[in-house]
Order: C-alpha cells, then sequence, then structure tokens
C-alpha cells in the first residue's frame, strides 16, 4: 500500500507541474499562438498584379501604419475597408481583392501593427485606435452609404469594432469568432482562460451596438474558428441580419462557394 501512495502521489506531482508549466507556456506566449505577422522592410516592392497605391499613414513617433489603396475597375461605387486575418500581412490577402475591385469598389486593406510595413508594438487598444483612424480616413472620402466594412478571421472582431463605433453601409464577417476569451477556452479547455487572455476582442458585444444590416458567412467544418463560436454571435444580431452557415466550408475556402458568390453579388450589386 505504501508503494501505491508513493506512486500515485509521483504521478499527482508530475501532472500539476506538467499542467502548470503549460499554462504559464500558454499565457506567456499567446501573443504568438494569436498573431503570425510577416515583416515587410520599408524598400520592400509589392509585386502585386492588379494597380494599387501604398500609403504610410504617421500616428506618432513610433506607430505607422501601412495600407493598400486598390482602386475599382471603372467609377467608384463605394469603398471596402477590409480587415485581413492573423496570418502574414496584405500579400496574402490580396487575392481577395478583385471580387470587390470588379464590381466597382476602391479596397483599403491596412497591415497591423508588426505586421507588412506597419510599425509599432500591438496591443488591443492599439488596434481599436487604428481601425477608428481608418474609419475617419474612409468618411472623409466616401459617403457612410457607399462604405462597407468586411472583417475575414482576426479582422472579423476589429470590423465588427469599427462598425460600432462609426458609420457605414453594411458590416460583413467571414469566419467571425465570438470573443478571443472563447476562441481561447476552446482550445485551452482546461484552464481559466477569461483570466489569463491578454486579449479579448468581444465580437458579439460589438456586434450588439452595430446599427447597420450584419452579414456573417461561417463554414461548418472550419478547422480554425469553430462554427460553435461564430454560432453564439446569432444571439447578438438584429432581426434583419443574416448568418449564412456553409455547409462543408471550412477556414480559407469560402469565397469559392456559390452561396458566398451569390450573397456578395446581392450586397454589392
Amino acid at each position: 500500500m505504501k508503494i501505491n501512495k508513493r506512486r500515485i502521489s509521483f504521478w499527482f506531482k508530475i501532472i500539476i507541474i506538467t499542467y502548470c508549466s503549460i499554462g504559464i507556456a500558454l499565457y506567456y506566449l499567446q501573443d504568438k499562438f494569436l498573431f503570425h505577422p510577416k515583416k515587410l522592410s520599408a524598400d520592400h516592392v509589392f509585386g502585386f498584379k492588379i494597380p494599387f497605391k501604398e500609403i504610410q499613414i504617421p500616428v506618432n513617433k513610433s506607430d505607422t501604419i501601412s495600407m493598400i489603396k486598390f482602386p475599382p475597375a471603372g467609377p467608384a461605387k463605394g469603398l471596402i475597408v477590409y480587415y485581413h486575418g492573423n496570418l502574414e500581412n496584405v500579400e496574402r490577402y490580396e487575392p481577395f481583392v478583385p471580387c470587390f475591385t470588379k464590381k466597382g469598389y476602391e479596397v483599403w486593406m491596412p497591415d497591423y501593427p508588426g505586421y507588412g510595413k506597419s510599425t509599432g508594438e500591438r496591443n488591443e487598444k492599439k488596434l481599436y485606435d487604428q481601425a477608428w483612424l481608418i474609419q475617419k480616413m474612409a468618411m472623409g472620402k466616401y459617403h457612410s452609404d457607399s462604405i462597407f466594412i468586411y472583417g475575414k478571421s482576426l479582422g472579423t472582431g476589429i470590423a465588427a469594432y469599427a462598425a460600432s463605433a462609426s458609420k457605414c453601409k453594411q458590416l460583413i464577417l467571414e469566419t467571425p469568432y465570438y470573443s478571443i476569451n472563447d476562441l481561447f477556452a476552446h482550445y485551452a479547455f482546461m484552464y481559466p482562460t477569461s483570466m489569463m487572455a491578454n486579449y479579448k476582442i468581444p465580437t458579439w458585444q460589438f456586434l450588439k451596438d452595430v446599427k447597420v444590416p450584419v452579414t456573417i458567412f461561417h463554414g461548418t467544418k472550419d478547422d480554425i474558428i469553430p462554427y460553435s463560436s461564430a454560432k453564439k454571435l446569432q444571439a447578438s444580431l438584429k432581426e434583419a441580419d443574416r448568418f449564412i452557415t456553409i455547409q462543408g466550408g471550412k477556414h480559407n475556402n469560402l469565397a469559392a462557394t456559390e452561396i458566398y458568390r451569390q450573397v456578395m453579388d446581392s450586397l454589392l450589386h
């Protein structure tokens, strides 16, 4: 019996040490799990195959927003402000731009701090502040009835904030999450993630303050942001808002589906 008790005590200590070690690693490395930027040098030349204009927006002495403006094909119907996902920089998301510019919309695609040529340290407040700055620029050029705010993956929470804090015509979210806390809890359910998460980005809360129409796309086979996380957002939607479930849709293939194209055609007619 003494041997069994010692073994039990030994393995209990191992489990506790392992649990605590993983928890500490998750806490200190969470920024690396959430953000996967690819920095670019200031003299990097973008090789986009479609027309574009690169601009640098000085925020303060250390922070600059790098943003690419893609002009429409023909007279401009309006503007799409596109908040991209957590991987690399604008170069990864440029292939999604033609579906907007071909319909006559200008596209603005900013990089987050530390992504591409954008400079400065990254934190949640700064993501919101820079989104608000871009929205003010957008409203200085276009009437609010001509501005669409589009968020993909990580960018959906930032897009929801921007739409809650400014005027626009429509908010479109592709593969959104309920909150970063909720996403964290999905992957690390055995830890008190609500206390551990440095980023909250409560998409559900922002949606409650969005007055314009909202359209959400999410696939049932998304292995990055679970469908269940997005589904919770329905409780924050208005009666006329749309939550579009794409059966079998994954995280990065929704734009290739027929239902996505049909809905986007109706929104951007």
